[in-house]
């Protein structure tokens, strides 16, 4: 196997912001900022849009979509009929 190929593994905690969730875990995403996790040790950490916690496949919790008002919205924009 060729050396210096693959890149850097190491620990990164997730954060999930809507759900106030983050997650301890291994990957090659890095981070310039940094938090502190229980373990008392000092990781980088990356904020995540969704996760596991706040997706509605996973939680069951499905979101309702106004999609009569989009359809509104974008015959008001465009003219449609």
């Amino acid at each position: 196997m060729q050396q210096d190929k693959h890149p850097d593994y190491h620990p990164v905690v997730f954060r999930d912001r809507a759900a106030g969730y983050a997650f301890l875990t291994r990957s090659t995403a890095d981070s310039d900022q940094t938090i502190e996790w229980d373990d008392g040790e000092t990781y980088p950490v990356v904020d995540v849009e969704i996760s596991s916690e706040s997706h509605p496949f996973y939680t069951g919790k499905a979101r309702t979509v106004d999609s009569e008002g989009r359809v509104a919205a974008f015959e008001r924009r465009y003219g449609g009929g």
